[in-house]
């Protein structure tokens, strides 16, 4: 299994859920290009070319296929490496993502990757702690949301911007009736920045896909509910070919 995080995490992200999910799978975790241990190429970067980091993360690991794991951002570029690489996904899971952002996706985005280059990485906290954690998880768990966002402070802001430009680019709704491998796709019902609509776009555009939500959970659904999180994805992948 490979998966792929949010945008400013890393693979540390998944380390709550992966405490619930058991140890009957390999897990791959990637850090995406321009964070956590990852290079930090000059930018701009692409959803296609952070896909194909993947596959070549699979081939260091010696693994021709896996199923797919990917949320926010991981998301996006689980759904080009889906299209850029069908051979190689056995299941696909995308959760808290988009297909597209709409007419007003490159703007909020180009204005993400400015604050960050006026102001740094820190200028983004506050933000993304209301977007990612519903109210009560803020009130409730404030060590762990404390623990979840350290990776902020030292991702770079180019390897930010980078993303910022990838995200800007997003574009893939009329692609996904070509997606073939198998899909569970995964919102939080308080998801402000990829609500469950944006999520039955891609349940209804992919075929053989299926549509769950977390009731409860803001964007980074699988920090803020792991348990519920592990048990829908290993309830997918365990479920046999119809």
């Amino acid at each position: 299994m490979l998966f792929a995080h949010a945008i400013a995490y890393d693979h540390r992200m998944w380390m709550p859920m992966l405490e619930h999910f058991g140890n009957k799978r390999q897990a791959i975790l990637a850090d995406l290009r321009g964070h956590g241990q990852s290079p930090v190429p000059p930018g701009p970067y692409t959803l296609e070319a952070m896909a194909d980091d993947c596959a070549a993360l699979l081939d260091r690991f010696g693994h021709a296929k896996a199923d797919f794991v990917g949320l926010s951002l991981g998301g996006m570029v689980g759904q080009a490496f889906a299209l850029r690489h069908p051979d190689r996904v056995n299941r696909l899971v995308l959760s808290n993502t988009s297909s597209s952002y709409g007419a007003q996706g490159r703007g909020m985005w180009e204005a993400r990757k400015k604050l960050v280059r006026e102001s740094g990485m820190g200028a983004l906290h506050d933000l993304m702690v209301s977007r990612n954690f519903s109210e009560s998880y803020r009130l409730g768990h404030p060590g762990k949301i404390s623990e979840a966002m350290q990776p902020l402070a030292t991702t770079s802001v180019e390897g930010y911007a980078g993303c910022c430009d990838a995200i800007a680019e997003l574009e893939y709704t009329a692609s996904l009736p070509r997606i073939r491998a198998r899909t569970l796709v995964i919102a939080g019902s308080l998801d402000p920045g990829t609500p469950v609509a944006m999520a039955e776009v891609l349940a209804c555009g992919i075929p053989d896909s299926q549509l769950a939500v977390i009731d409860g959970a803001a964007h980074l659904s699988a920090y803020e509910k792991p348990a519920e999180y592990a048990t829908l994805v290993g309830r997918f992948l365990d479920t046999p070919e119809s």
